[in-house]
């Protein structure tokens, strides 16, 4: 008789369970710095063994896509609409983010100067390099004079233009070329299996990661930026519900099946604060969906550097909060202005730590924000962190599966079956 599982929690519950005992840790163990240290490092061993499985899995999957694909002009094609896609995403999301800002005027209720900064020098000098590099900077860092040294350092977007290049050469060679992907096809199986294991640990760093968080901020450091935060949620929850639900209609994207299928994946990323955690399932399960390959591995890994909505939402709005707190009145001019400059300092930054804090540490002087501002929202930017994290995961599901649509390469059949399976609990 085959024996029968009468319970069973699944991640996505099992993540949730580590999030509340986080937050009770946190809360018990408040300024105990002993504690706070135990689950940090904790917390920053889980991390690390998902970033250990991260770059294995772009470089197999985006060089057997692309050796499959094997067509340049086809490449170009994806290359350039993906692009396109990405950077409309972006823009409509500092757009409204700052169109949110006008309306609820969040800075104007606060004294500035009644709240407790926190040390951001970790961000500065990263901050005054951003401002000095420009596009060509951008565009000369893509090529990598060493391929292994990009790989020591994790730096996607030269990885993304080897890979490709190296896929390219591989179809190119014919029969010989199989041996290659043959290789990484195994070596990507291999690391999708690993993910599975590390995955487990999941509700144990979550635990961890929250634990810090409360543990060294406390709930009544909240209250004062608690209009922001509020403000700054319903805006994303917004701009995911809303935008992005229309925007999937428009290409015919199932977006609330999609979400479901993702909800693990999003659960993940917004509890630990980190879209590389979320990174090796959601291609896993972007290819189950139906989309082909070559297009899941090189569409997610490139959004992790120019699809960043829940980012550019949070830039805009903390920049237009900072600037009401502090009485800065922006014309029409000054914000249009702030639009391009984020638009702009947001794809240079991408990639580096506390990526969206250095990006508005690189903006606000252009509107007169004194830097010491950042220092008294520094404290709430990890838990605003979570859910602009949250979002940049559901954009770049989106956005694989519309890229898909567009060069039919989605098998609607495949996503039929696994959204079958899945319901099931296969």
């Amino acid at each position: 008789m085959q024996r029968q599982r009468f319970f069973r929690v699944s991640l996505g519950w099992q993540i949730i369970i580590g999030l509340i005992l986080g937050i009770i840790l946190g809360q018990v163990f408040y300024q105990n710095k002993v504690a706070i240290q135990v689950m940090q490092n904790i917390g920053t061993m889980f991390i690390s063994m998902i970033q250990m499985i991260v770059l294995p899995i772009v470089i197999s999957c985006l060089t057997v896509g692309i050796a499959n694909m094997g067509d340049i002009k086809k490449l170009g094609r994806i290359g350039l609409k993906t692009l396109v896609y990405f950077e409309i995403m972006t823009t409509l999301a500092i757009i409204i983010g700052i169109v949110v800002a006008n309306v609820t005027h969040p800075g104007t209720y606060i004294d500035i100067h009644s709240l407790k900064g926190s040390d951001i020098s970790q961000y500065t000098a990263t901050a005054k390099t951003a401002k000095h590099s420009g596009i060509w900077s951008i565009l000369m860092g893509i090529i990598p004079t060493n391929i292994f040294a990009s790989l020591g350092k994790g730096d996607m977007l030269p990885i993304i233009f080897f890979s490709v290049l190296f896929g390219l050469g591989t179809a190119s060679i014919g029969k010989q070329g199989k041996i290659i992907t043959d290789v990484l096809n195994a070596v990507a199986n291999v690391m999708f299996k690993v993910t599975n294991w590390v995955m487990r640990l999941a509700p144990i760093g979550v635990c961890a990661l929250i634990g810090v968080t409360v543990g060294e901020m406390g709930f009544e450091s909240l209250k004062p930026l608690g209009l922001f935060i509020l403000i700054a949620y319903a805006t994303m929850a917004f701009f995911v519900f809303v935008v992005m639900a229309a925007v999937g209609h428009l290409f015919h994207v199932r977006f609330y099946e999609l979400f479901r299928i993702i909800e693990n994946e999003v659960t993940l990323a917004f509890t630990t604060a980190s879209s590389e955690a979320a990174l090796p399932k959601m291609m896993e399960k972007m290819q189950d969906y139906g989309s082909s390959k070559g297009i899941v591995s090189f569409v997610i890994p490139t959004g992790y550097t120019f699809n960043l909505d829940g980012s550019a939402i949070y830039q805009s709005l903390a920049a237009l909060f900072l600037a009401q707190a502090y009485n800065i009145h922006l014309s029409i001019g000054q914000q249009i202005t702030l639009v391009v400059v984020l638009m702009l300092t947001s794809k240079g930054m991408a990639g580096v730590p506390g990526a969206s804090f250095v990006v508005l540490l690189a903006t606000v002087s252009t509107i007169g924000v004194p830097m010491q501002g950042l220092t008294f929202i520094a404290g709430i930017d990890r838990l605003v962190d979570m859910g602009r994290t949250a979002v940049n995961v559901v954009g770049n599901s989106l956005a694989t599966v519309i890229i898909a649509k567009s060069e039919k390469e989605f098998d609607e059949d495949k996503r039929e079956k696994y959204v079958a399976s899945y319901t099931r609990g296969d």
